[in-house]
């Protein structure tokens, strides 16, 4: 064997194995890119934080989503059967702040509008089956809505003083599922506080001196996005309900029963997502609510508490004639 043919071997098997270690090189190079995955840890408080605040809003910063809801509302009184009222359609943004200690400052602003069932209209006015009275409907418009997020629990809603309850401190651990790749979460509350509407000054709208409220959400993600550090949000579906007194617009007062909520929810990235209608009342109504707030304001009022604020009592109805 010569010299050169050495030479061309050498040159040749040089060459091979460059192109080997450029093959093997290129993947870990985008290994190198990818962001480890985080694997999941029911039981971690600060994963649940992290994965709550994922939830309720985007992390990064400057960043905030969007929340739908939609469903009916129903009646129901012993008796009888459950009653399907009118439809109802909610729209909301929501920014999470990243605190010094790790705790996010979760902001919210959210709009309630109801839908009538036969002809899709969002309603300003309906005619309540019970009392056979045509009623002005009244959106539901909350600025703001916020709590803290952190390893602990937070406490329940204030609602500006009225609901005083104060459990003692608990680490953040949610009720977390697993189902074949999708993760779950059921979140529940459950209040019974006094009534913002004092029935001595609302005899219409009020359901009586205290006001009770349960609400359920139950949320489904994909493994992959919850795995995932790169995914500031995560994107979600899911079931909420939520059991309340009559609300005060219905006019129906201490009369036995309470409406039931029943819909689905979703987080959106464009507010054109919203269903038919809604972004257009938004527009009109609402522009504020087309960004998240960017600050922390007190206090955080629900719909009664700012229903007692805007609203003035109706007139008591004129007795019959004889």
């Amino acid at each position: 064997m010569t010299s050169k043919s050495l030479t061309r071997r050498t040159a040749m098997g040089n060459l091979l194995g460059a192109a080997a270690l450029g093959a093997a090189a290129a993947p870990l190079s985008a290994l190198a890119k990818t962001p480890a995955r985080v694997p999941l840890a029911f039981r971690d408080p600060v994963w649940n934080r992290e994965m709550f605040a994922r939830i309720e809003g985007d992390t990064a910063p400057g960043k905030f989503i969007y929340g739908l809801a939609s469903g009916i509302v129903h009646g129901v009184r012993d008796g009888e059967a459950v009653k399907p009222l009118f439809g109802f359609e909610v729209f909301a943004t929501h920014r999470v702040l990243r605190q010094p200690d790790g705790s996010y400052q979760r902001l919210c602003r959210e709009l309630v509008f109801y839908r009538d069932l036969g002809t899709g209209q969002l309603l300003d006015e309906w005619d309540n089956p019970y009392s056979g009275e045509r009623v002005r409907v009244v959106d539901i418009a909350n600025d703001p809505f916020n709590f803290r997020i952190s390893e602990f629990f937070p406490d329940p809603p204030s609602y500006g003083g009225l609901n005083a309850e104060k459990p003692p401190k608990r680490p953040l651990l949610l009720n977390w599922g697993l189902v074949n790749d999708t993760v779950t979460l059921d979140s529940d509350i459950h209040l019974y506080y006094r009534n913002a509407l004092d029935p001595a000054a609302w005899p219409r709208e009020s359901s009586g001196p205290m006001n009770r409220v349960s609400e359920f959400f139950r949320y489904f993600i994909r493994r992959e996005d919850a795995e995932d550090p790169a995914k500031t949000h995560l994107p979600h579906n899911g079931v909420w309900s939520r059991v309340t007194p009559w609300l005060p617009w219905m006019l129906m007062g201490p009369a036995p029963g309470h409406v039931l909520y029943m819909g689905r929810f979703t987080s959106i990235e464009r507010p054109e997502e919203a269903p038919p209608g809604v972004l257009a009342r938004v527009q009109e109504r609402y522009p504020l609510y087309l960004t998240a707030p960017d600050r922390w304001v007190e206090p955080s009022l629900s719909s009664l508490e700012n229903y007692a604020r805007t609203q003035k009592p109706a007139p008591l109805p004129k007795p019959a004639a004889d």
